[in-house]
């Protein structure tokens, strides 16, 4: 059975829409190839308003969600005409985050699949999170399929985007968490100095590490808790930016990296895992990668940039075709929901 799908994913930090189409075959197992990809970058008036959306009303979140759901249309529509794209099976959407707590049983991924339907004619799968926050589970990370099925050989994959996760096997059942903010926090630092993102790191480099934050980042309560557990922004407004007011711009972001890297290496070290696929926007930040080199004793592994740039996205399409075929999409053992399930909205 082959399969193509084309995957959307717009991540927290915002560093602009990633659409990834894709083949997908199963024979013994599962095969992907990555046939086309692009990020496309916000304009500054959409990137504002997406930052924006959660303080906004009831209604205009609601006009919200149906014009970026016909905005994530009319983008798939000029991918396909400008790729001459053909034999398309589906669209699975992720959406844009906008409120995601779901110890209250709600989680809120904007851009209606409705829309993206009337836009593009092709079958649209989205809203992938709420069902799992109804089952009792965190409704993330939902990735762990895809490296379950996709990518068997690596002991776990670690993602750096606006939060990082990992998923891992641990007594035979796939597990997987979210592990501290990444890039929802340093580009916000860098964005003071005018740069989208610490290119490089190097913002990070000319900063001192500031001891007594970077004691009082490590103690927050998260990073006790048991998993499966998951982050959102609204936990970085409450607890973390507060902390970073309080020194030098540079040096919290100095202090923020050398953290990040402290979380990671002590989950790798726990788990004493061997081979760790690293993809997202952080995998660029080489200062990040260097400080987690250094404080683990095994490898990671940073892949061709298809792979960097578009394993979320790739992985959304993925689970759009197991969607349409009602298999299992979301596990249980990753989002602590009370079974495994296939889910989405089918439009």
């Amino acid at each position: 059975m082959r399969v193509q799908a084309i995957g959307l994913m717009s991540g927290t930090s915002l560093d602009g829409l990633d659409i990834c189409f894709a083949a997908f075959e199963k024979k013994e197992s599962w095969s992907f190839q990555i046939l086309k990809a692009e990020t496309l970058p916000y304009p500054k008036n959409w990137e504002e308003r997406l930052r924006n959306s959660i303080h906004l009303s009831s209604e205009e979140l609601l006009e919200l969600h149906s014009e970026y759901g016909f905005y994530l249309g009319r983008k798939v529509r000029e991918f396909i005409d400008r790729h001459h794209l053909e034999n398309i099976d589906l669209i699975a959407s992720h959406g844009h985050t906008v409120f995601h707590q779901p110890e209250k049983k709600f989680t809120l991924q904007i851009g209606d699949g409705r829309a993206v339907k009337i836009e593009t004619g092709l079958p649209v799968i989205y809203d992938f999170r709420s069902q799992d926050v109804l089952m009792d589970g965190n409704g993330a990370p939902l990735v762990p399929i895809g490296d379950e099925l996709l990518f068997p050989e690596y002991d776990a994959c670690l993602n750096l985007g606006g939060f990082s996760n990992i998923s891992l096997k641990k007594n035979g059942r796939r597990i997987a968490f979210d592990i501290a903010p990444v890039n929802i926090v340093l580009n916000r630092l860098a964005q003071k100095f005018n740069k989208n993102f610490d290119e490089n790191g190097d913002l990070a480099r000319k900063g001192r590490i500031h001891n007594e934050l970077l004691a009082k980042l490590n103690s927050l309560d998260f990073y006790s808790r048991p998993h499966p557990k998951s982050l959102g922004i609204e936990w970085c407004n409450e607890s973390v930016f507060p902390l970073l007011e309080e020194i030098k711009t540079e040096d919290a972001i100095a202090t923020f990296t050398e953290h990040v890297a402290q979380q990671i290496s002590n989950v790798i070290n726990l788990n004493h895992l061997q081979n760790v696929l690293c993809t997202g926007g952080g995998s660029y930040n080489t200062c990040l990668i260097e400080k987690i080199r250094e404080k683990t004793e095994f490898g990671i592994i940073i892949p061709e940039r298809g792979i960097i740039d578009y394993k979320e996205a790739l992985i959304f399409a993925f689970m759009g075709v197991l969607r349409m075929n009602n298999e299992i999409n979301v596990l249980a053992s990753a989002t602590g929901s009370t079974a495994d399930h296939s889910s989405g909205i089918i439009a």
